[in-house]
């Protein structure tokens, strides 16, 4: 594939940031270039300005989408940061069940926005079914987002290679897993029908209108914000702050902190903030 020229970088980078809000700085053209050429070799088209003249064009509509799949990163694992399922269950859970039960309602929800290929909503169900009380009289919903059609079938398929699984527990992989085998001969492991009950995945971007009332007891938005310029940062972040109840948890990556932005959160621990 021809290299990007920098004039059709910068067309690239501004409808990404344009649509999404995704910031491909000039450290991720490299990146834009190996995601270009694989979607070329599907497509045929014979060069980058030619495919972006494609996806804008009515009959690359479909194909639009997949650009945009093709550009979100996705890497996430079952447990991973485990301190944020730790709080969720020692703090947040208890929380959230006295102040519903207080309020005479049995409604849970938890809202895992960039869920990528579903590891993160399955741990948080996993994770509260094994600390509920009695968890058949809870209304208890998760809603899971991303803005990437490719993540969302692997995840609502919910069948993952061993490797993925490495930090789940012997008892929950046992309980909530099936092993199956693989025309490959290679084992995988499909979640069960009780964690997939509970999920509902659905494509958004971050930036459109969000076609839900909520409101969340708590939602986690981790390892999303790294991809935004500050300025969106903020927009996202009080936008999805509307929909959280007050004194719900709002979670972001480790290595994520909404310092110096304004939003109507305190901070609690790292990665952890409250409405």
């Amino acid at each position: 594939m021809e290299h990007l020229s920098p004039r059709l970088f910068q067309q690239f980078s501004a409808l990404v940031y344009e649509e999404c809000g995704i910031n491909l700085h000039d450290g991720k053209k490299s990146l834009l270039e190996a995601r270009l050429a694989k979607r070329l070799r599907a497509t045929g088209l014979p060069s980058p300005k030619a495919y972006y003249d494609y996806i804008l064009s009515e009959e690359g509509r479909d194909e639009y989408i997949r650009f945009f799949d093709a550009v979100s990163t996705n890497l996430t694992y079952f447990f991973r940061e485990p301190k944020h399922f730790e709080f969720l269950v020692g703090k947040a859970l208890p929380e959230m069940v006295q102040r519903n039960e207080q309020r005479g309602t049995s409604r849970i929800r938890i809202w895992s926005a960039g869920c990528s290929t579903g590891e993160e909503p399955y741990t948080i169900a996993m994770s509260v079914l094994e600390n509920l009380d009695h968890p058949n009289r809870w209304d208890f919903r998760i809603l899971a987002t991303d803005i990437s059609t490719r993540v969302l079938q692997t995840a609502q398929r919910g069948v993952y290679d061993k490797s993925k699984l490495q930090n789940v527990p012997t008892a929950l992989r046992q309980r909530y897993f099936t092993v199956r085998k693989e025309n490959s001969g290679e084992k995988t492991y499909e979640v069960s029908p009780a964690l997939k009950r509970v999920i509902a995945f659905r494509r958004l971007n971050l930036k459109d209108p969000y076609p839900f009332q909520g409101p969340f007891d708590v939602i986690f938005c981790r390892n999303v914000m790294i991809y935004f310029d500050k300025k969106t940062q903020e927009m996202l972040i009080n936008k999805m702050c509307q929909y959280l109840v007050p004194g719900g948890y709002f979670f972001v990556g480790h290595s994520e902190s909404l310092t110096g932005l304004d939003h109507p959160m305190r901070y609690i621990q790292p990665a952890v903030y409250q409405k």
